[in-house]
Order: C-alpha cells, then sequence, then structure tokens
C-alpha cells in the first residue's frame, strides 16, 4: 500500500513539473515578446520622424510594464531610464546609480538585450542606437523555482505517508507479539500446574525421593513459570531496577550448564564483580538464554562459550557473547534479527527478533553482531545504561 502511495506522490510530481515548466516557458514568452513590442515602438517613433515624442512614448510603454524589470542604455552606455527595479527615492543619486549597475550587470548575464536603432532614411545608415536590457519578472522567479519547492513539498509528504504504513505495520506486528505471547503464557498455565501435582506426587514416593531428580524437576517448573510471567508481561512496560550484572550472569549459566552438552564451556569473564545495570531480570535472562542456546546450536554442541562484561563510556556497560562456532555469512548478519530469519532446519526465527525487542524497545539499549567470521565464531554485544 505505501508503495502505490509513493508511486502516486511520484506521478503527482512529475505531471505538476511539467505543466509548471510548460506555464513557465510560456510566461518567459510572452515577456520576450513585450520586450519586442517596446523596442519596435521606439524603433517605429523613431523611423517615422517622430523623434520628438519618444520620450513621451518611451515613459508611456515603460509606465504600463509593472512586472519586467528592465533598464534602458544609450549608445554611450548610459542608463536613461528603468522600470521594476527596487530604488528607495530617499537614496542618494550615487547609490541609486550603484544599484542601477549592479541591476544592469545581472541583466546582461539573464538576456541578450534588444537594439533600437535609429537609421538614416535613405541610405539606412546608423545614426544612433540604444540597448534594452530586461530580466524574468518576480513571479516568473517564482514559477522557476516552484516545480524546487513541489518536489520538496511531495517528497514531504510521501515521506509522512511512508511513515505512517510503516508505523501502522510495526504497530500491526506489536499486537500479533503482545497477542501470541499472551496465548502462549495461558497455553502454558494448565501443563505447569499439572507438572507441579506431579512433582508434589513424586515428593512422597520412595522410589524417586532423594534421588534429586524431583530437585530438578522443580527447578524446571520454577523456570516455566519465569517464562510464563515473561510471556504475560509481552506487551507492558516493565520495570527497571539496578541489578548486578554478574549475578544475573552466573544465575543463567548455572541453570543452562546441567541443560546443554557437556562438551560446551561457558566461562564468564569480568573486571569488578560490581558491574551494575538498569534492567528487568527476567527479561534481561530470557536473552542472555537465548544468546546461549543459539550458541550451543551454532557449535553443534562442542565449544566454548565466553561472556565478557565491560565497562563502557557514559554510564554504559557491555556484554559480549562469543561463541566457537559456525559463524555468520556476511550477507546474513543484517538480517538476523528479522523475522522468521533462522539457520536451523526447525527454527522459528522469533529468538532474536524477540531479544531485540527487549533490549532496544524495553531497556533502551542495544544488541548487535560486533563481528563474525564463518567457520571462527561469532561475537553479540548487549549494550545497556548502568
Amino acid at each position: 500500500m505505501k508503495w502505490i502511495a509513493l508511486l502516486i506522490a511520484a506521478v503527482i510530481s512529475i505531471v505538476s513539473i511539467y505543466y509548471t515548466n510548460y506555464l513557465v516557458n510560456k510566461l518567459k514568452e510572452r515577456e520576450i515578446k513585450s520586450i519586442e513590442v517596446f523596442a519596435s515602438s521606439m524603433e517605429y517613433t523613431i523611423e517615422n520622424n517622430v523623434a520628438d515624442q519618444l520620450p513621451s512614448v518611451i515613459r508611456e510603454i515603460i509606465i504600463n510594464n509593472d512586472q519586467i524589470p528592465l533598464i534602458y542604455v544609450n549608445s554611450k552606455d548610459e542608463i536613461e531610464n528603468w522600470r521594476n527595479i527596487k530604488i528607495d527615492e530617499k537614496w542618494s543619486e550615487e547609490k541609486k546609480q550603484e544599484v542601477l549597475k549592479k541591476e544592469l550587470e545581472s541583466m546582461k548575464e539573464a538576456y541578450e538585450p534588444k537594439h533600437v536603432f535609429d537609421r538614416d532614411e535613405q541610405t539606412g545608415e546608423i545614426l544612433d542606437f540604444w540597448f534594452i536590457y530586461y530580466k524574468n519578472s518576480f513571479l516568473l522567479t517564482q514559477l522557476t523555482y516552484y516545480p524546487i519547492i513541489q518536489l520538496i513539498i511531495i517528497g514531504v509528504f510521501g515521506l509522512i505517508v511512508y511513515l505512517i504504513f510503516s508505523y501502522s505495520k510495526t504497530a500491526e506486528q506489536n499486537r500479533v507479539w503482545v497477542g501470541l505471547a499472551k496465548e502462549t503464557a495461558h497455553q502454558l498455565g494448565t501443563p505447569i500446574s499439572s507438572l507441579m501435582a506431579w512433582v508434589e506426587y513424586f515428593k512422597e514416593d520412595p522410589g524417586v525421593k532423594n534421588k534429586g531428580v524431583v530437585e530438578e524437576l522443580d527447578k524446571d517448573i520454577k523456570k516455566l513459570q519465569l517464562i510464563t510471567e515473561r510471556f504475560s508481561n509481552i506487551g507492558s512496560v516493565p520495570v527497571l531496577k539496578e541489578e548486578k550484572l554478574e549475578e544475573i550472569i552466573n544465575n543463567v549459566v548455572e541453570y543452562l550448564k546441567p541443560r546443554i552438552s557437556t562438551k560446551v564451556s561457558i566461562d564468564v569473564i569480568t573486571i569488578s564483580s560490581d558491574v551494575r545495570a538498569n534492567l528487568n531480570a527476567p527479561l534481561f535472562e530470557w536473552v542472555l538464554e537465548n544468546l546461549c542456546k543459539n550458541a550451543v546450536d551454532a557449535m553443534g554442541g562442542i565449544g566454548s562459550i565466553r561472556i565478557k562484561l565491560l565497562h563502557g563510556s557514559d554510564h554504559r556497560v557491555f556484554i559480549d557473547i562469543t561463541d566457537t562456532g559456525k559463524g555468520i555469512a556476511k550477507s546474513k548478519i543484517k538480517h538476523v534479527f528479522n523475522p522468521g530469519f533462522t539457520t536451523k532446519q526447525r527454527g522459528w526465527g522469533l529468538g532474536l527478533t524477540l531479544a531485540k525487542r527487549i533490549i532496544e524497545t524495553y531497556h533502551k539499549g542495544k544488541i548487535f553482531v560486533k563481528s563474525s567470521e564463518e567457520n571462527e565464531g561469532t561475537t553479540f554485544r548487549i549494550v545497556l545504561s548502568s
């Protein structure tokens, strides 16, 4: 739809500019003819031996011209008369001449002057001559620049239409995300309640009790409850508070280690244990888990993940998540956060899209691919405010 609107704007622009140029050319022809009439009238006056009436004829023709700026110059290059030039009568004669000379120079650059000759009736010899210099009227000048103004206005209109459609599309996507998230949270409620009942049952079973199974199941149920809470909060403004990043990162790592391949090592590197940032812990943990799980998949279950915590300038904190996986092709890096982008055969391509939304929309931070080399690994960087 937005492309149709932009196409319509382009068509309007082309038609409008074409018609405006047509009007400009017609008006220009009319003004040139007016000057030619002026010159012809002078020659006629001279040829019919009414030279004594020449000043009054010139004055009459000039007075009737209230649009075209012109200057009448004699054979000695002296300015004899002018019209439609801003001259203040309070100015001194020197200043008036200075302004007129500047106008004369610009007129010489604009058009070739019209000549008026006084010829001998018998021999046709030129006895005297005059020049009529002129330039476009104010109206014609305005019309000349009008297409540019039109383009700017139509361009702004097209941009506004594009932004409106883009915003509408984004708002629609947001509504879909929110609806999907809340429905997922609702659907998870029933199996979680059932699992909680089974855990309570197993706690009383002597064959299962004290074997660590119930404890791990309990952890997973709590995790599912946390995930349900996260989905429920999608669409609402999360509460941000100052948190110790190292503690949150270590919690995520401790949860993931028993649930991923034993051939994958995860190391947390930080200079200070008191690095803090304003965040929503459950949502941030979700992002971190997603990045780590993607890294495990990219490594095929064999390799290492390094999470590095750094202090930045302007009260910023950097979290770099580096893996030794297969990397991302240069041509695909700019698409990794797009909905539907995935390198997995059965992936939905929503994890990184949600991660970007959580970090940039809810935390006002940034998440991007800092570096990636095929068959060497990838580093994602998260930027938060401390």
